[in-house]
Parts: structure tokens; sequence; C-alpha cells
């Protein structure tokens, strides 16, 4: 997965991709329960670019985003917001691959 690097990045990949960004945190225990499926849904999901965001140092994304709570995730097509799974319950790869197959 990749790492969004700056807020001008996460912009242009909104305006121009068809991505996901899962908003995450180092200390976050329930975002580490679901790394090790991540790869597996990136791989049956290859339509989409699937980027990190690290809440804490994107907060002002999170709050543009209304994501008040981590793992959460967003999913963009070429500027349409497709789909939001936000909360912050611990999720299950198949919770995570309904939300994909919803912004399809």
């Amino acid at each position: 997965m990749k790492h969004l690097e700056s807020k001008e990045q996460f912009q242009q990949l909104i305006n121009n991709e068809k991505v996901i960004f899962m908003f995450s945190a180092e200390w976050c225990p329930d975002c580490r329960v679901i790394e090790p499926v991540l790869p597996e849904l990136e791989a049956e999901n290859p339509e989409w670019t699937f980027y990190y965001v690290d809440r804490d140092q994107f907060i002002d994304v999170c709050a543009d985003y209304s994501i008040f709570g981590i793992p959460s995730f967003l999913a963009f097509d070429h500027a349409e917001e497709k789909a939001r799974f936000v909360s912050k319950d611990r999720k299950s790869k198949e919770e995570i691959q309904a939300f994909i197959d919803e912004a399809k």
C-alpha cells in the first residue's frame, strides 16, 4: 500500500484516479488487526489504487472528510466519492470487501 505524502497529493489523487484511502495510525490496535489482509484486498481489487493515510500526520484531511474514527476508508473515482466506511469499530476483511464492492 502506498503512503500519502501531502494534502496536495490527496487532492490530485481524488481528482484523477480511482483510489481507496485507508485512514490509520501506528498506535491504533484495530488498524494492526486488519493489516495482514490488506495485501489480499489490494490483489483482489486491482482496479483501485490503495493509499495509507496517517491520521496524525493528516489530521486536517480527516477533519475535512469527517474521519473521526480509525481504521476508516474512503473511495473516490475521478473526483466522485463512491463510498465511505467510517467508524471507530474494528473491521473484518469481509466488511472491507463489502465497502469496496459498494464503491464499484
